[in-house]
């Protein structure tokens, strides 16, 4: 008994100390200025939940154009490619690039600020409807910018030699690697949860006030989101402190980076395209975009393929396009948040206690699974991940079909819509964050000093650009399931339009099927072809 509690014990030192004390071991100060980039990232949340109920309350937008609106908004991501070379490019100047970021998000911030406390002044220059579209392309763009340069600042920020001087051993190094990255996506969910706390305050009694009070509170969230900018540049400037105190170039300020033309054209080429093909309204011009883009990004992964050895260049490969499909699956879309509101009475408060419990339960498994990620592929990850998705996505599907009108009266109204919507948050599990971590830490160990960013960029383009097919694939099936809210005239209180959530059943089906064969079927087929990864 004596030997079998030592052995417990033992356990469970070793346990914590994989996951804790080895944490604390590899923190740098240097990891600290990317970090604070990528906490505003995460703070950039902040808006959703009221984004979601402005859309809903003022604004007659149908499911379909918002699903379309998420494939322009997410089109700015795409365009790292050309500026993750650009920084290579301009390293010793690549905080300006954080700067012009924050400054589109503080516009777009402010637009919706006076769009709800002001909007006599607004509407007169453009519909609310333009103004919203205005303030959703540009709030990307400025995290876009951010993002790419806190990439290439996570390389910067991981010694390669110790302060005796001796250079780090490999096991090492792809330990601070694996936990910078690590770090950042705790950085980022850190954020939300922030947010969420911040949400689950402010919107307490919010269902209790007129449509006008309500306004006013949803101004307040996009003027207290101008802190993003600040917090963001707050860490270039402890970045620059940092590089200035330990007067060590970084390897990519010693190697010199010749402009990759084919790069640059290319990233110029195709914001040329989506800007015209945007302004024309062209029929096709979603699909035309993505098309045009995934064959300019895979004709720049290959050339990027060139400076890596055959084999890392094809596990590299196949990694990305186990992740893109994964991204890639079409979501239900805003009718299932419209639904919950209507339908199952769920309020900004209620939706800020979800993301909570969500962001949470993410920080845990991130600290949790961190030791794991050096032992296991991401074949694996994204195996485990999509069957917890498909499994997951029973209890939306449940509260459609009315699940919770059977069991509230059977457990005294301990399990209703709101107990049941709490476990469907797991479906935002550790896993999603995960699953871009050995990819990037690959990247930060493998790629070359001077194309750092420049491969962090191109890989991040890809994977995004995933999420612009996800975009389309939503918009597709909420094209084919017809879902509608009601809608009525802020003034006079007539019906616009009539909700009609008929088709929602079918349609989160539909979406639990496809999100549960595509990613395994990809897997499948990447691991017995010559594109296997064990990374």
């Amino acid at each position: 008994m004596v030997d079998q509690a030592e052995s417990n014990q033992n356990g469970f030192a070793g346990w914590f100390g994989k996951i804790f004390v080895d944490l604390a071991d590899q923190m740098r100060w240097s990891f600290l200025p990317p970090l604070m980039v990528y906490l505003a990232a995460g703070v950039s949340g902040l808006t959703s939940i009221v984004g979601t109920f402005f859309i809903k309350d003022f604004l007659d937008l149908s499911a379909a154009f918002v699903a379309g609106l998420a494939f322009w908004a997410g089109l700015p991501w795409v365009m790292k490619m050309p500026l993750g070379h650009l920084v290579d490019l301009i390293w010793r100047w690549k905080e300006a690039l954080v700067w012009l970021g924050a400054t589109l998000i503080a516009a777009s911030m402010l637009i919706m600020y006076a769009l709800l406390s002001m909007p006599e002044f607004m509407e007169p220059v453009m519909p609310a409807e333009a103004w919203y579209v205005l303030a959703v392309i540009l709030a990307p763009t400025g995290y876009v910018l951010q993002d790419v340069v806190a990439d290439a600042m996570t390389v910067e920020a991981v010694p390669t030699h110790a302060p005796d001087g001796t250079e780090y051993p490999e096991v090492q190094s792809k330990a601070m690697h694996t936990t910078m990255q690590t770090l950042g996506r705790i950085a980022i969910i850190s954020g939300l949860v922030l947010v969420a706390v911040f949400n689950l305050v402010l919107f307490s009694g919010i269902g209790e006030i007129g449509p006008a009070e309500q306004a006013a509170v949803y101004a307040k969230v996009y003027l207290a989101a101008l802190i993003i900018p600040l917090v963001s540049i707050s860490g270039v400037m402890l970045h620059r402190f940092l590089l200035r105190r330990s007067r060590q170039p970084s390897a990519a300020e010693t190697e010199k980076t010749a402009p990759d033309w084919y790069l640059l054209g290319g990233g110029l080429i195709f914001a040329a395209g989506s800007v015209t093909l945007g302004l024309l309204d062209f029929d096709y011009g979603q699909e035309t975009i993505f098309l045009c883009s995934l064959a300019i990004i895979s004709f720049l992964i290959a050339r990027l393929m060139r400076e890596l050895s055959p084999e890392s260049a094809k596990a590299l490969i196949g990694t990305a396009l186990i992740i893109f499909v994964f991204r890639a699956v079409p979501l239900p879309g805003p009718g299932l948040s419209w639904f919950e509101i209507d339908e199952l009475g769920f309020d900004e408060q209620f939706f800020s206690l979800l993301s909570l419990i969500t962001a949470c339960l993410t920080m845990v498994g991130l600290f949790v699974l961190r030791p794991m990620m050096a032992k296991r592929s991401i074949a694996f990850i994204v195996v485990v991940l999509t069957i917890a998705a498909a499994v997951l996505s029973l209890p939306n599907i449940s509260l459609y079909y009315g699940l919770h009108e059977w069991t509230a009266p059977r457990s005294d109204g301990i399990v209703d819509a709101r107990f049941i919507a709490i476990l469907d948050t797991a479906i935002e599990s550790p896993l999603g964050q995960i699953a871009m971590v050995p990819m990037l830490a690959w990247i930060a160990r493998n790629a070359p000093p001077h194309l750092k960013a420049t491969f962090f960029s191109v890989m991040a383009s890809f994977t995004n650009l995933a999420l612009s097919a996800s975009s389309l694939g939503t918009r597709y099936v909420n094209d084919f399931f017809v879902v509608t809210r009601q809608v009525t005239d802020p003034l006079t209180g007539a019906i616009e339009t009539s909700a009609n959530y008929e088709n929602l059943g079918h349609l989160l089906i539909l979406v639990a099927v496809l999100g549960l064969a595509f990613p395994l079927m990809t897997v499948a087929l990447i691991q017995v072809s010559r594109f296997r990864t064990n990374a």
